[in-house]
């Protein structure tokens, strides 16, 4: 299983699930953050059309292309249908936020063989490993 670090050196375009269009949140400006370092963000939320300069798309698994990770900005509660909503999708990564602990999506998400990250920001382990795609 690939740790934190290496989940975002390898990782090219991630879904973030339950991308905001508040700029006061953080998951607004942890995404935008990503975007403007080089990840290509695709955000999910079944409220918007448009974010980032990208299309929403209602769930991971109307994404029409592969993604490599799935950022998840939502409650915990709703961790496990995100994970299985990877896993429908072929997702290789599920990353839960900060504050964000779930052990039925850690369960989920290793039976199914998915490498899982939670409780930890992407744009802090960015920071961390001085990571960018630019």
């Amino acid at each position: 299983m690939r740790d934190a670090q290496q989940l975002l050196a390898d990782a090219k375009v991630i879904a973030v699930v339950g991308a905001s269009r508040d700029p006061g949140k953080a998951a607004h400006s942890v995404p935008l953050q990503m975007q403007r370092y080089g990840w290509r963000i695709i955000p999910v939320n079944p409220f918007v059309n448009e974010l980032f300069g990208e299309k929403v798309y209602r769930s991971v698994a109307e994404i029409p292309f592969p993604v490599d990770l799935v950022n998840v900005f939502r409650p915990a509660a709703d961790a496990p249908d995100v994970v299985r909503d990877a896993i429908a999708a072929g997702a290789p990564a599920v990353w839960l936020q900060l504050d964000i602990v779930s052990p039925e999506a850690r369960e989920l998400a290793t039976e199914a063989g998915l490498d899982y990250v939670e409780d930890r920001c992407l744009a802090v382990e960015r920071a961390v490993g001085a990571l960018t795609r630019i």
